[in-house]
Parts: C-alpha cells; sequence; structure tokens
C-alpha cells in the first residue's frame, strides 16, 4: 500500500503549478486637496467707495460728485429753514391769538372777582335798599368771571396749574356768590349777622379765590413767555447751512471758471441766486419779526402786567376802606405793637403799592408809557390816587372821632356831603382810566405783535419752493458740463 508522500513537495512527474500571487494594487491617490477659501464678499459700501474713488480720478465723476453735493446741500439748507421757521411762525401765532389773550382773560377774572368784592361791600355799606348801579356791576362782574373761567377751562388743556386753579375757581364762586345773597338779605333786615356773612365772604375771596386766580394768572404768563422763548432765537442751524451751500456754489463756479474760462453757468448761478435770496430772507426776515416781537413785549406785554397789578391794587384797597367801614373794629391786627384796623392797615398796603406818578406801579407803568395817548390816563390815574388818598384821611379822622355817618358819606357819597369828592367817585375815577390805558396797551400790543408775526409770513413755504428751484439748477447747471464730454 503506497502513500502520498507528505510535505510540501509536489510528487515526481507532476506538473509545476504557479504559485499564487495576490493581485495588484492600483496606486491610490492621497486625500482630496482642500477647496481654496472663498473670497470675502465686498459690502455695498466699500463697492460704492470703490466706484466713486474711481469716479473721482475722472472729470465727468467728479462734476457728478460736485452736483450731487451741491444739490444735497441746497435742499438741505431749505428743509431745515422750513423746519425752524415754522416752529417759530406757530409760537408768534400762538403769542397773538392764544398765550397773550389767554394772559389778558385771566387778568380779567381776577379783576372782575376783586371788583365784585368791592361792588358788594360799597352796596352794603349803602344800607338795605342797594343801589341798582352797584347791584348790577356786582352782576355783571360774576358773569364776566364765569364766562372767562369757562374760556380758561377750555384752553387749559394739560396745563394741571391752570387747570386746579380754574377748578377750584369754579367749585368757590357759587359758596362766595351764596354768602354774599345771606349777607343782603340780613343787612335789609337791619340785623347785624350780615356784616359777618359779609366779613366771610370778604375772607373767602382774599384767601382763597383771589390767590387761585393768581396762579391761574401767572401760569398763562408763563406760557406767554414760553411762546415768546420759542419765537425769538435766531435759527443759526439754518443760516449756517445756507452760507455752507452758497459758499460750496460759489467754489463750484470758480472751479468752472479757472478750467473751462467761461465766466457764467446758468444753472449754478440760479441755484447760488435762490440760495442768497433765501438766505437773506431768512436774515432780514427774522430779525424783523423779532424786533416786532421785542416791541410787543417791550411796550405791550410789559405795560400791560404792570396796569393790571395797579388796577388790581386799586380794587383791593377799595374793598378794604369799604370793609373798615362794615366791620368797624370788629377785625384788629398788630402794627408795631399797635392794634389797628385790619383793612385799614391792608389798605394802607394796596395804596402804597399802586404809589403815584413818580412811584410805585403807577411810576412804573408812566415810564413804560412812550407815547402821550399811553401816559394821559395813567397820569389822570396818579392824580386821582392823591385826591383818594387825602379824602381817605378825612374820612378815617371822621370815623375816629366817632362821626360814622361823616365817614360813611366820605367814602360812599351822600347829599349831606355834595361839596367835597367821595372815594368811591375817586376809586371809579382811577379804575376808568386804568381801563383805557389797559385797550390802548392792548392795541400796541396787537400791532406790534402782528408786525412780528407778518414777517415771517411765507418765509417756510418760499424757502421750501426755493431751494428746490435751487437743487434743479445745481443740477442742470453740472448737466451741462457733462454733456461737453459726451
Amino acid at each position: 500500500m503506497t502513500y502520498p508522500p507528505s510535505g510540501s513537495a509536489a510528487p515526481p512527474g507532476a506538473p509545476v503549478r504557479p504559485t499564487p500571487t495576490m493581485p495588484a494594487v492600483p496606486p491610490q491617490e492621497g486625500p482630496p486637496p482642500e477647496p481654496a477659501a472663498a473670497a470675502p464678499r465686498r459690502t455695498a459700501w466699500a463697492e460704492g467707495t470703490d466706484r466713486l474713488r474711481a469716479a473721482a480720478t475722472t472729470e465727468p465723476g467728479r462734476l457728478r460728485i460736485i452736483g450731487a453735493v451741491l444739490a444735497l446741500l441746497v435742499v438741505a439748507f431749505g428743509a431745515v429753514t422750513t423746519w425752524q421757521m415754522t416752529e417759530r411762525s406757530t409760537a408768534a401765532d400762538d403769542v397773538l391769538r392764544r398765550s397773550q389773550p389767554l394772559s389778558a382773560d385771566a387778568a380779567a377774572i381776577y379783576r372782575s372777582l376783586a371788583d365784585a368784592n368791592t361792588a358788594a361791600s360799597s352796596g352794603f355799606l349803602a344800607g338795605g335798599q342797594e343801589p341798582a348801579a352797584v347791584r348790577d356791576r356786582y352782576e355783571r362782574d360774576i358773569e364776566r368771571a364765569s364766562q372767562k373761567l369757562a374760556t380758561a377751562a377750555a384752553a387749559a388743556g394739560s396745563d394741571s396749574s391752570s387747570a386746579t386753579a380754574v377748578g377750584k375757581l369754579n367749585k368757590l364762586l357759587p359758596q362766595y356768590t351764596g354768602l354774599i345773597e345771606r349777607a343782603r338779605a340780613n343787612n335789609r333786615q337791619g340785623l347785624p349777622l350780615g356784616g359777618a356773612y359779609l366779613r366771610y365772604a370778604n375772607d373767602k375771596m382774599q384767601t382763597q379765590m383771589l390767590p387761585a386766580a393768581e396762579k391761574l394768572y401767572k401760569a398763562e404768563n408763563a406760557r406767554l413767555n414760553s411762546d415768546y422763548g420759542n419765537a425769538k432765537p435766531y435759527p443759526w442751524f439754518a443760516i449756517s447751512l445756507g452760507v455752507l451751500a452758497l459758499a460750496a456754489l460759489v467754489w463750484a463756479q470758480r472751479r468752472n471758471y479757472r478750467r473751462t474760462n467761461r465766466v457764467f453757468n446758468h444753472g449754478l448761478l440760479a441755484a447760488t441766486a435762490a440760495t442768497s435770496v433765501v438766505l437773506l430772507w431768512l436774515v432780514v426776515g427774522h430779525t424783523f419779526a423779532r424786533s416786532g416781537l421785542d416791541e410787543s413785549y417791550d411796550h405791550g406785554v410789559r405795560s400791560l402786567n404792570v396796569l393790571n397789578d395797579a388796577r388790581i391794587s386799586s380794587l383791593k384797597a377799595r374793598g378794604d376802606e369799604n370793609l373798615t367801614l362794615v366791620s368797624r373794629g370788629a377785625e384788629t391786627t398788630e402794627v408795631a405793637g399797635e392794634t389797628e384796623d385790619k383793612f385799614d392797615v391792608s389798605y394802607r398796603a394796596q395804596m402804597k403799592r399802586l404809589g403815584g406818578a413818580e412811584s410805585g406801579l403807577l411810576g412804573r407803568a408812566a415810564d413804560l408809557a412812550d407815547d402821550p395817548d399811553g401816559e394821559r390816563p395813567v397820569a389822570e390815574a396818579a392824580k386821582n390816587v392823591g385826591v383818594w388818598k387825602d379824602r381817605h384821611k378825612e374820612a378815617r379822622s371822621s370815623d375816629d372821632s366817632g362821626d360814622y355817618q361823616g365817614a360813611l358819606d366820605k367814602v360812599i357819597g351822600s347829599r349831606n356831603d355834595r361839596g367835597a369828592q367821595p372815594t368811591g367817585e375817586c376809586f371809579d375815577n382811577v379804575d376808568a382810566a386804568l381801563d383805557r390805558a389797559l385797550v390802548h396797551e392792548q392795541q400796541e400790543f396787537k400791532r406790534a405783535a402782528k408786525d412780528g408775526r407778518g414777517a415771517m409770513t411765507g418765509l417756510p413755504v418760499g424757502a421750501a419752493v426755493l431751494a428746490v428751484l435751487g437743487a434743479a439748477g445745481a443740477v442742470l447747471g453740472i448737466g451741462r458740463r457733462l454733456s461737453e464730454y459726451r
């Protein structure tokens, strides 16, 4: 039995087979190369800057840039002028039509309340049968105060101080008139309780109503001053832009002349003319407007304020004079260690404040009056104040000596004292003279304020129109130069 040979050798005679080999692996490529980083995308601003820089290297490009800048400056000048002058024109219009009339209404409320209080005390002194003229005067004052309060309430708006004052007066006015009616009813019956009601009503007027009316008056005056402050400042921003635009236009025309030897460019010349007109109109117009507003304040508002204060002092003095006789020493106060009648002390204080031709409120009013029509009524008021003081001293002398009826005759007038002018007539003359002065100064204010407001008329719209025309002229002028390169 034979066995196959062991081992790896092939048996004899067996064909030799080639040794199997592994197939060749084709050469492998390395990792794919990373893609090149993309260039960062440029911003529109950078591209625009490059284009502008490239355009600036050529004369047509420079001309386009110059035209754009000139048009932009002229339009900006017109827009800022329109904006600033619209604000100032609106403020000037408010001075004329809103804030000063409201200030005058607030003063009228104060005067009406003070005069009503004076009329009530005068009627009380006349006895149970109150004179019809005095009664009518009181009712007219109350009606006028009510009407002016309604106007003030509508105009107060969001002004909390004015609204609060108006609300307080609307609440207190019916209470005051109720006390006056009780005083009259008791006075007709000859009851002394009427004097107590009258003093209580006067106290409510002096300590609550008149301070509220004064607060309203001050708030409206503050609003008036604010409107003046908004209307008067020079529009420096607009003026600066106008000077810059004009300088740029002059430079562009000089550049054009030096490069082309042409004296005029019609478009740029038109733009320069339009800009010059707006700038001149702006400066001159606002200067005239400011002058008119200054005059309306110096010769109108200041005089009105002083005259209103003078009239109020005279009204308070007259009311205190009447209440001196009504109270008959029931209310006193300490002055330099001595006991004196409260109302007579207040009377003297108000008359001192009122002053005369060379002192006090009347002296200031005389200094502010700038023409004979304003000086005459102030001088007449000062003259009657002097007579009033003299007659009051006589009345106090009679009262202090126990002659109450004689004092009463010197205060309200009587058949027994025909030869001399009662203090009531003196007060009426002072009040009438101050009223004429107020009417004159109000007319002076309106005239000057209208002149100031009129100097701004048409400026905002005119500036806008001329600026557009000027910008168009600048663009057309540059376009004319560009056409030479085509």
